[in-house]
């Protein structure tokens, strides 16, 4: 049951605002908008007038204030219960601060990192997606649909995030006109136990409408495969295990997973 869900606004473009939004009032959910109030970076050795310090946190605020603005707006004009929460972070902390909230909620929602900016938001996106212990939706840069769910694309490899990425999308899923469970074959990891036909089941015992597809990588890697495989469908929504490796306590991306975060043309929800 999704009610409560935590949405990243700095520098979230309007659609993909709007699509956030457009969660929340399908499921009848409280969402709470999260506006960072970013501190300046010092630089040491060094001095930095105080006064100019002072002129960009505010401008930062200012900053903060305008998108929530901009939400509450938004929300009121669907009639959806939301919030605007501002906080105070350091940069290189804005995904761990992010993490640590989206803890509280039942679905963290961010936007895709456009190529070549976003540096918060795709430090937000493996932050949570690995430490927060709820299911993450990135939403492409490209996004101008609100929420649909006509055909969902559930991306199957036998994994356990695989498996918590299907369970944690219930809610979508229920909701769905059809499931498509794709399956890549060719792939080094197990292959007789991706077969898809046994989750196939699993989800058509709780009434709902599968169709089961298999087909192998070709000359390209798995996550473009995945994604033509989209396209081609024109899948409204995708549904895969976020894959990262582990070093030091961080997490370095799966091939994977970094393919279609990078790529995406279509939400993804994400588990881990």
């Amino acid at each position: 049951m999704i009610k409560d869900i935590l949405f990243s606004l700095p520098l979230m473009k309007r659609d993909i605002m709007d699509y956030a939004i457009s969660i929340a009032d399908a499921f009848e959910a409280h969402i709470t908008g999260l506006a960072f109030v970013f501190e300046p970076i010092i630089p040491t050795p060094g001095y930095i007038d105080p006064q100019f310090i002072e002129l960009l946190m505010r401008e930062s605020m200012s900053a903060a204030e305008k998108s929530g603005t901009r939400f509450n707006d938004a929300t009121a004009r669907a009639g959806v219960s939301a919030d605007v929460v501002k906080l105070n972070v350091e940069p290189s902390q804005v995904g761990r601060q992010f993490a640590r909230l989206a803890r509280c909620f039942d679905l963290a929602v961010v936007g895709q990192a456009e190529p070549g900016k976003g540096v918060a938001e795709t430090a937000i996106v493996e932050s949570v997606l690995f430490d927060a212990g709820r299911p993450t939706l990135i939403v492409p840069y490209i996004q101008k649909a609100p929420l649909k769910l006509d055909h969902v694309m559930v991306c199957w490899d036998g994994s356990r995030s695989a498996a918590r990425a299907i369970a944690d999308a219930e809610p979508f899923l229920k909701r769905a006109g059809r499931i498509e469970i794709v399956v890549v074959t060719g792939e080094s990891a197990k292959q007789d136990q991706i077969e898809g036909a046994d989750i196939g089941r699993h989800l058509a015992r709780h009434g709902l409408n599968i169709t089961v597809t298999r087909f192998p990588a070709g000359e390209i890697d798995v996550g473009n495969a995945l994604l033509s495989h989209a396209a081609d469908v024109d899948a409204d929504f995708m549904v895969m295990g976020g894959y990262g490796h582990s070093r030091l306590r961080e997490f370095v991306l799966g091939g994977v997973t970094r393919s279609i975060l990078s790529s995406m043309t279509a939400p993804v929800l994400m588990s881990h």
